[in-house]
């Protein structure tokens, strides 16, 4: 749940700043008790509201994530704002205007199962009990409210819908009177945002680069993740300017970001600068000392060691053109078939996150 949650949580674009580069997957080791469900420990319960309201925004998001694309098979999973953004830029229009709260805010993620079928999801977390849950959830009638008034704004056509989904997760406490429970539910969406079947391009596209994007800022490229996630600007939704001057100005900022891409790409395939494992991902590997030891069966673990790395082969082919401006799908880039499903898995000691043959990432309890 902590590798997904680094992996959610982690900026599509963002310039020069990335709030959750691999705190998410060691700041919570000390939360969860040994209890055979999730609870969490008194401390962590303990703290004030302002962070125990992140924490629960955070599980809230990591564990029906990782329910779901256990049941899903997700092998595109992107944030849904960049989405949005991204989409419009695509096709020519102007993005409709989002909030990162309230009832106009975007779905928290859309998903493409390896079918090629989409799933809009909300996440909802609380400490404060199923009922507390269920409100977070809303209610459909008379007025939409909470989960269901927020998930309203993405419809795909009907050959591409899969599930349109609300998650609440109510996060039990150790010695608590309740045990966590995950709920999702499935209200039909109002007023919403439609895709439609000839658009579908713009949506694999927006999709795709949010993948490629975050695993390649995850792995430590931060200049060539910006050139996939706005390849024609500083933002997602940069366009072309009909001012001949600006766009002047526009393309002369993107082409010396898509050189500082080549050179930071150059330096990894040339075998500099980047962690390589498992023999063929190249990224970065960090160390971890815990401020205090955690259990695993009596056993005191007192480090934590993460290591995120992008296909070599991959890397290569994004140093020859780390700027694609047209559809991913029209530019020929044979890297877009390394993409493929999401796979998580882990054990007492150790946990494992693949995208495809694209990307891998580890968590190693030491």
């Amino acid at each position: 749940m902590l590798l997904l949650l680094g992996f959610l949580t982690t900026p599509t674009s963002s310039t020069g700043v990335s709030l959750s580069e691999f705190w998410a997957w060691v700041r919570y080791l000390a939360a969860v008790t040994a209890d055979d469900d999730l609870r969490l420990t008194r401390s962590f319960a303990d703290l004030d509201a302002h962070q125990k309201t992140i924490l629960s925004d955070d599980f809230g998001m990591g564990v029906p994530m990782l329910w779901l694309n256990e049941r899903l098979a997700f092998d595109r999973i992107c944030d849904g704002r960049y989405f949005m953004q991204r989409f419009a830029a695509d096709i020519g229009a102007t993005a409709r205007r989002t909030a990162k709260r309230g009832p106009n805010k975007t779905p928290d993620f859309v998903g493409r199962d390896a079918a090629g079928v989409w799933h809009v999801v909300e996440c909802k977390g609380t400490q404060s009990g199923p009922e507390y849950s269920e409100n977070q959830l809303g209610d459909p009638w008379p007025f939409a409210s909470g989960g269901v008034a927020q998930k309203r704004s993405i419809v795909f056509p009907r050959a591409y819908t899969g599930q349109r989904l609300v998650c609440g997760l109510a996060i039990g406490v150790q010695e608590g009177k309740f045990a966590s429970r995950l709920t999702i539910v499935d209200p039909e969406p109002e007023d919403p945002f439609e895709v439609r079947s000839d658009q579908m391009y713009a949506a694999d596209d927006a999709v795709t680069r949010a993948v490629v994007s975050k695993v390649l800022r995850l792995s430590g490229f931060e200049i060539s993740a910006e050139a996939t996630a706005a390849p024609l600007g500083r933002f997602p939704y940069s366009v072309r300017s009909k001012s001949r001057r600006f766009d002047e100005a526009r393309q002369a900022g993107v082409d010396d970001r898509d050189q500082r891409a080549r050179d930071e790409l150059g330096a990894t395939v040339r075998g500099r600068d980047a962690t390589a494992f498992e023999g063929r991902f190249r990224g970065r590997e960090r160390f971890f000392d815990l401020p205090r030891p955690i259990l695993i069966n009596g056993e005191a673990v007192t480090r934590a060691i993460i290591r995120q790395g992008v296909d070599q082969d991959v890397l290569l082919q994004l140093r020859e053109r780390p700027t694609i401006d047209e559809p991913l799908a029209e530019s020929g880039a044979d890297w877009t078939q390394s993409l493929g499903q999401t796979v998580v898995k882990g054990d007492e000691r150790s946990s494992s996150m693949t995208i495809g043959e694209l990307y891998r990432s580890e968590l190693i309890l030491d």
